[in-house]
């Protein structure tokens, strides 16, 4: 009698912790909730508050039930005895591998709060350099989302009220024209069709590109390689290699051990690729100046040189910082140039868009204005 009473409650604390983590799957931490915790964590533990008491606090503190439900999760760990690093590797969905190793190191070494602090830091600096790169392509995708509305407002809603007058006259109709009433046409009878078409193909592509390596990869080498934003994409991944090699070797990370880390924090997959055919290049005792050499059309000869001298000097964590600095200020300049070498081309591609529809129009009504004559 008394066991069957007591079954019912093991089983609700046998089935919450599986409920928890299904449900810590679709909790998302962006780079600034990242960095917000790191901030925290790393005060309280300078405070002289313990590991343990901090996260309950954290996890008081947090606002949305699902952060909440993780932190508590961290902290109930840490409270049990277990470190910190090794709560967080369960969730390294949510806080990557460069921060558990990151804290990892700091618990070893005594230096957890300088860690954290050094994480915030860098984890600032990646949010500030995606930042910058995504404002300096708001302003050209407006701008051409801008010319594409104002041609198709002109061709679907004011031109075709001026089709009935070509027509009735019965005049040859200049070739602009006659291209501009078929377009037209077409918006009129498919135009929400392809609108939706070209939306479905792009959350295809989307999901695609989510799920399918190859199609990730076909567009991580695309990027690498379009005109204008190639320079851009190619120093924002330089810039993180270096920074996120910098920092682990810092904090006193093998270099075999940091360029794994560094390859599982790559995004692009290109270069995600290559950093692992170094890393397996160093495992084999090669340095890592010359598997550098052998990614040269990813990694540019100075950084393989700067790399090498740091080698020679026994100061290759100080390389990587000046490395990560001097891309990051190269990547800053080309995002403030885009926008002033890409209005010039937006503006001549929209100016002659519109021209082509206004002489569309004009040139019929002219001819048919020297075909008049008067009674």
């Amino acid at each position: 009698m008394h066991l069957a009473k007591k079954a019912p409650p093991q089983q609700s604390r046998l089935k919450k912790p599986v409920f928890e983590s299904f449900s810590a799957r679709f909790v998302r931490f962006t780079i600034k909730d990242q960095t917000l915790f790191a901030k925290r964590l790393s005060f309280l533990i300078r405070a002289g508050v313990p590991v343990s008491e901090s996260m309950h606090m954290i996890s008081s503190q947090a606002r949305s039930a699902g952060k909440k439900r993780v932190f508590g999760a961290i902290a109930k760990d840490v409270t049990g005895g277990q470190y910190l690093s090794t709560s967080l590797a369960k969730h390294r969905q949510h806080f990557g591998d460069f921060a558990v190793n990151l804290i990892r190191v700091g618990e070893q070494g005594g230096v957890l709060s300088s860690n954290l602090a050094y994480l915030a830091e860098e984890l600032q600096k990646k949010h500030e350099l995606r930042r910058k790169v995504i404002g300096a392509l708001v302003y050209p995708i407006f701008i051409s989302i801008a010319t594409l509305g104002v041609t198709s407002l002109l061709t679907v809603y004011i031109f075709p009220k001026l089709m009935p007058i070509f027509t009735s006259l019965h005049v040859d109709l200049p070739l602009t024209t006659r291209v501009l009433i078929g377009v037209a046409a077409y918006l009129q009878k498919w135009g929400i069709l392809t609108v939706l078409g070209l939306i479905a193909a792009g959350v295809a592509l989307f999901v695609a590109r989510a799920k399918l390596r190859p199609v990730r990869y076909w567009l991580d080498m695309a990027l690498l390689y379009t005109p204008i934003v190639s320079s851009i994409a190619r120093r924002y991944n330089l810039t993180n290699f270096c920074r996120t090699l910098g920092l682990l070797t810092r904090s006193g990370i093998r270099l075999s051990d940091a360029i794994t880390i560094t390859t599982a924090t790559t995004s692009n997959l290109v270069y995600r690729e290559a950093s692992e055919r170094m890393a397996t290049s160093i495992m084999r005792g090669e340095s890592l100046s010359k598997a550098l050499e052998k990614e040269s059309n990813l990694f540019p000869d100075m950084l393989s040189h700067m790399v090498a001298i740091g080698e020679r000097t026994g100061n290759l964590s100080n390389t990587f910082t000046y490395l990560a600095e001097m891309y990051e200020g190269e990547v800053e300049e080309l995002t403030k140039s885009l926008s002033s070498a890409i209005e010039p081309i937006l503006m001549i591609v929209m100016g002659i868009l519109v021209g082509l529809i206004a002489i569309s129009v004009i040139t019929p009504i002219y001819s048919i204005t020297q075909h008049l004559s008067p009674k």
